[in-house]
């Protein structure tokens, strides 16, 4: 696995839009503050032409995505791309990326959400790291919450420890001037899938937005069994979350994963909290999640800090980690 060179100061990253781009006010000020906030540490920062572009969710057109993206990663200058935002339609750009040139000059990049089309397959297909956390505008809080901090101290190289966090936002908070902090409403309660009271499980760690993964599954980009053959040894540990799905598609969505062997060589599941779900055969997230996978015999957390519902942790997909639960809380660790 190759693990990018961190960023360091006076280091250039770039922001680019391989999805939706920035278009209401209120996003160009966080935008705006968020470059303030990381030139203020000494990192320059590189905007390509569709950041504040957005028509019909889409930043630009497919091809022109790709090319702004494979622009800025191909700049020896750029250490760094982070996503400007999430979206729908960032697939759509898979077939115009050149994949082996981003093996060829492994960088970190970011995203999380509709960026999982290119955070899972940037790993899966070129054996390079990536990270699975905030979009660049939560750059823009004029006090960092402490997941942000995290996710700046774990570019920068630094092997912490992270933390499940006290409070989540539960809901969609657009803010009046761009700096606000998270609007924390609702206390975070990891929960041990099967009732254990403790769970540590150990694995490389592998996943996304199971939305987009759906997607992805069966196609020219899905090189999830050489992955499972190459770390046969360590095993995989899987985190999911999920935007829109119900528990219905969520346990059909797994079983699909799982019929196409993902799991053939699964450590441990970690699912984060779904940010809009619901059901109409009266089945809760937790029975969908173990009707799908409970044949499988290894610990599953849910509602840990991942996705949608902010503050979430930073993942780094592809790299070996230590996740522990216990008692509503938990915390995870990288070993490089």
């Amino acid at each position: 696995m190759l693990i990018p060179d961190f960023i360091k100061y006076g280091d250039t990253i770039a922001v680019t839009a391989p999805s939706d781009g920035n278009k209401k006010d209120i996003d160009l000020a966080r935008l705006n503050y968020a470059e303030e906030k990381l030139n203020s540490l000494g990192i320059n920062v590189l905007e390509t032409d569709n950041v504040r572009k957005s028509i019909k969710g889409r930043s630009a057109d497919a091809c022109e995505r790709a090319g702004q993206f494979m622009r800025v990663w191909k700049d020896d200058k750029v250490k760094g791309v982070i996503s400007a935002k999430g979206g729908d339609f960032l697939m759509e750009i898979l077939p115009y990326i050149d994949f082996k040139e981003i093996k060829r000059n492994p960088k970190w990049f970011q995203g999380f959400s509709d960026n999982t089309g290119l955070v899972f397959t940037i790993t899966v297909m070129c054996d390079i790291a990536t990270i699975y956390a905030s979009n660049f505008n939560d750059f823009a809080m004029k006090k960092w919450h402490q997941a942000i901090k995290n996710n700046w101290d774990i570019l920068n190289g630094k092997n912490i420890t992270q933390y499940s966090f006290d409070r989540y936002q539960n809901g969609f908070f657009t803010g009046e001037t761009g700096t606000e902090e998270y609007a924390l409403d609702e206390t975070v309660k990891w929960i041990n899938a099967s009732g254990e009271e403790n769970i540590c499980m150990e694995g490389r760690l592998l996943g996304g937005c199971l939305d987009v993964l759906l997607n992805l599954v069966g196609t020219k980009y899905d090189k999830v069994h050489d992955f499972n053959v190459k770390y046969a040894s360590g095993g995989i540990v899987w985190f999911f979350e999920s935007f829109s799905l119900g528990s219905e598609d969520i346990e059909r969505g797994l079983w699909q994963l799982k019929e196409a062997g993902w799991f053939s060589n699964v450590r441990g599941f970690i699912f984060g909290r779904p940010a809009f779900f619901s059901s109409f055969t009266d089945t809760s997230y937790k029975e969908a999640v173990l009707n799908a996978l409970g044949e499988y015999n290894v610990p599953v957390v849910l509602d840990a800090d991942i996705g949608h519902k902010p503050p979430q942790l930073t993942l780094i997909n592809g790299a070996e980690c230590r996740i522990n639960s216990a008692h509503g809380q938990g915390s995870i660790k990288f070993i490089y």
